[in-house]
């Protein structure tokens, strides 16, 4: 990846790749541990591929590899694992998620004194990646929220006096379609400007939706040379986009039936089936969160959801006025509340490896389009963007 082509968020991610595979070959001290800040789904998985490749052999994953959540186990016990060689492995790799868990309410003062004492002798056959993705970096770090700043302070000045900081920003419009362009000229085929344009727009800068459909453009197009726009507005708007909204649509109208041919319809016309349930998942609790904040922010028109939504966060141009009138159906935010829990159940859910995962969205959606129950209190749309 070229740290020259685009924004913060590439050089960042750049710079913590040069920096692993320079330790993988013997040429520069790792550090013990890493916080990957920020929420950009995209930059987080480079990074995961980046250490799983040079210090997680095939043969030995299960062995040296672990993902381990602070929501259901603890720092003291993450720690331990650290400390403990393996028998089966001479290098040991730990993700750790939820990390928010360490910044809730109480001092947690033995936590962070449990990580203090780590640091200052850590095991060095382990690396610690803290993933801190309860906090949104925007692509110029000027526009950061108040409240994600304090988030980001508070962790350089804990886990940051111990780690590696790598700040995965969110990228802009420009610089979503300069990575495009470039990753198409390296796959051999010409990427038209007005096409790199329509794809960006249309999936709202999200860069793990625009590197998807970027890689279903470059194989429809071998052969003869570019992508133009006509391949955009056929293969991507009336594909993934259309029929997604299509779901939500299904489900805010309780419409059981037609949601659940939907998802059929989706997961069949899917080239990974199945295995395409995450990204199906994180497209619902995206779009639930959208809605959140549309009938928080009382947005009536799609003259005013852009003011509402961020840069980043924003749907396509074809989907402004759609989604508007179907986060218009929830009676108050506690409906929206409940869609962002089941999903986020269901993400454990698939998670875990379970038997059927076409089951497990099935089930979701039959319940999301069900009339909720009265249950939990209502929440925030800032406090939800955290939670899924």
């Amino acid at each position: 990846m070229n740290a020259s082509r685009s924004g913060p968020g590439f050089a960042a991610v750049s710079r913590f790749v040069a920096e692993i595979e320079a330790a993988a070959a013997g040429t520069h001290k790792l550090r013990s541990g890493y916080v990957l800040a920020g929420d950009e789904i995209f930059f987080l998985d480079r990074c995961r591929a980046a250490v799983i490749k040079a210090f997680v052999p095939s043969d030995l994953r299960d062995f040296c590899l672990s993902d381990l959540d602070l929501a259901t186990t603890s720092i003291f016990e993450v720690l331990d694992r650290a400390q403990t060689p393996s028998l089966m492995a001479p290098f040991q790799v730990i993700f750790i998620r939820n990390v928010r868990q360490l910044y809730t309410r109480g001092a947690k003062k033995e936590e962070f004194a449990a990580l203090d004492r780590y640091f200052r002798s850590p095991n060095p056959q382990a690396l610690l990646l803290f993933i801190a993705d309860f906090l949104r970096i925007p692509s110029d770090a000027r526009r950061m929220e108040l409240d994600d700043k304090n988030r980001f302070e508070r962790l350089s000045e804990t886990l940051g006096e111990h780690c590696g900081m790598v700040e995965l920003a969110r990228v802009n419009e420009e610089d979503a379609m300069r990575w495009a362009v470039n990753t198409s000229q390296e796959s051999g085929l010409r990427l038209d400007s007005d096409a790199a344009r329509e794809l960006v727009d249309a999936l709202g800068a999200d860069m793990m939706l625009v590197s998807s459909e970027l890689e279903k453009l470059l194989l429809y197009a071998s052969g003869r040379g570019k992508i133009t726009l006509g391949d955009v507005e056929t293969l991507v708007l009336a594909a993934k986009q259309r029929s997604l909204y299509e779901l939500t649509d299904a489900i805010s109208a309780r419409d059981r039936v037609r949601a659940l041919a939907l998802l059929h319809g989706l997961l069949n016309s899917s080239d990974a089936g199945e295995d395409s349930a995450i990204g199906h998942l994180y497209m619902l609790a995206r779009t639930f969160r959208q809605m959140l904040v549309i009938l928080e922010k009382n947005v009536r028109d799609s003259r005013a959801i852009w003011q509402a939504l961020w840069q980043g966060f924003r749907m396509p141009p074809f989907a402004a006025d759609d989604l508007i009138r179907q986060a218009r159906r929830y009676k108050s935010r506690r409906d929206l509340t409940r869609a962002l829990r089941l999903v986020a159940r269901a993400d454990l859910e698939l998670r875990s490896s379970p038997p059927d995962k076409r089951l497990v969205l099935e089930r979701l959606v039959y319940e999301l389009a069900s009339e909720p129950k009265p249950s939990a209190p209502i929440f925030s749309s800032s406090q939800l963007s955290f939670e899924t």
